[in-house]
């Protein structure tokens, strides 16, 4: 499969300053999703958080909260195999990597769409470490330049963490997965992390894993150097 856009993918992201917080350990946590409130979202804080088996999420309006799913969900990448309709669906489309990465995360966060969680705090904050070389973009174009579908995450070592996807056309969002599964399988990623279990997910090939699991899966794959 091509992919248009490799050299933003491939480039070294820079480090941000650190954060000043401290998170704490999930395996320390009780049986809760939410393990803290608080903090801020500088680029230096949400890595840290990443590099902890965290994610932010508001608990409301006001309140900042970081997660860590009692069961986790985990898309394997080499057992990941895609349906015959997908694969059709795959040569309907163009591939890209980071070609639009601010029409994406604004499509993510479209306030109509159900469960909407992604604030303007959160577009600003991605979209600086977008700038730092650490947020990405797979998109999936239609033969007329439309946007078919896309997902934005996060790519820390050899970690993936997918934070949502959108679709326009029939597939697009798949196509991207499918899109980033070759990619994360090109450079050796071993965890693509999707948050919480969905049915929608499970259709994808997700699967849960307990914290634990998921942290030892974690502290494997981020000495992964980023190549």
């Amino acid at each position: 499969m091509e992919i248009e856009g490799l050299a933003a993918w491939n480039r070294a992201p820079t480090e941000p300053p650190p954060s000043p917080w401290t998170f704490p350990e999930p395996s320390q946590h009780g049986p809760e999703d939410l393990v803290a409130v608080g903090g801020d979202l500088e680029p230096g804080t949400i890595l840290s958080a990443y590099r902890h088996g965290l994610f932010p999420m508001n608990v409301s309006r006001r309140r900042l909260g970081w997660w860590s799913p009692i069961e986790r969900a985990v898309i394997p990448i080499e057992s990941f195999r895609p349906s015959r309709s997908l694969r059709r669906s795959c040569r309907r489309y163009r591939i890209s990597v980071d070609q639009d990465f601010p029409t994406v995360i604004a499509a993510c966060a479209e306030p109509q769409r159900p469960h909407g969680w992604i604030t303007p705090g959160i577009i600003e904050a991605y979209r600086r470490l977008h700038d730092l070389g650490w947020a990405h973009s797979v998109e999936a174009w239609t033969e007329s330049g439309e946007l078919a579908g896309a997902l934005y995450g996060l790519r820390v070592g050899g970690l993936f963490a997918g934070e949502s996807m959108v679709h326009r056309h029939r597939d697009g969002s798949k196509v991207a997965l499918v899109g980033l599964v070759g990619l994360l399988r090109a450079s050796g990623a071993s965890l693509l992390d999707v948050q919480w279990l969905t049915p929608h997910l499970v259709s994808l090939g997700a699967i849960g894993v307990g914290r634990g699991e998921y942290q030892r899966r974690l502290m494997a794959a981020l000495p992964h150097p980023m190549r």
